[in-house]
């Protein structure tokens, strides 16, 4: 499973070295014209000729198509989640403390919902401190809002983590399957932080 960093930063970008100098020669060769030596001087011309790069051909995976319960299954399968399929056709991934569910919404389900749950609710008693301690991770964290959720029947308080996206222009299989991973591990490192530096659950 991918590791999600949670910091920002730019890439590195490539700066030029002061030795890297271009010659009369490979100057010609990249524009493919005369070029003058020096100021005054006899213009060299150099002949090339004409290239055409022909496009890159677009494969089926990579043309973005509308997002369904079909090719959430199959990119589950390509990150090698085992899930289980609800009454709604919903998709439930199971892991030892918690769970995460993988959903369409909207009215033409074309909003991708990744929904994680704690298996450990809160006690009433701890409202405060669950609150505080969500607000952080949502002050401090990526990807994944957090929030309390309501009151079981036994009055117990339940802990989420969600990312909604809207895809309704489509989206490519590499797209969707990075989604997918993303919400799973990001969800595992949430209710791991809840356990350890949260000290909720």
């Amino acid at each position: 499973m991918a590791w999600w960093p949670l910091w920002g930063g730019q890439r590195a970008r490539s700066r030029v070295r002061d030795t890297d100098v271009l010659t009369t020669a490979s100057l010609a060769e990249l524009i493919g014209s005369s070029v003058a030596t020096s100021p005054g001087a006899a213009s060299t011309s150099v002949e090339q000729p004409a290239r055409l790069d022909m496009p890159h051909q677009r494969t089926p995976d990579a043309i973005a198509r509308p997002v369904t319960m079909r090719r959430i299954c199959d990119a589950l399968d390509r990150l090698e989640i085992r899930y289980l399929t609800d009454n709604d056709g919903s998709l439930l991934a199971m892991w030892e403390r918690h769970a995460v569910l993988f959903a369409l919404e909207g009215p033409d389900d074309e909003i991708l919902v990744m929904r994680g749950r704690p298996h450990g609710t809160v006690s009433p008693d701890w409202a405060d401190r669950a609150y505080r301690v969500v607000n952080e991770w949502n002050h401090t964290r990526r990807f994944c809002k957090a929030y309390i959720g309501d009151a079981t029947e036994r009055g117990m308080l339940p802990v989420y983590a969600e990312i909604q996206v809207p895809l309704l222009a489509g989206v490519h299989d590499a797209l969707l399957d990075e989604m997918l991973d993303c919400a799973a591990a990001v969800t595992s490192a949430f209710v791991d932080w809840l356990y350890d530096d949260g000290c909720l659950l």
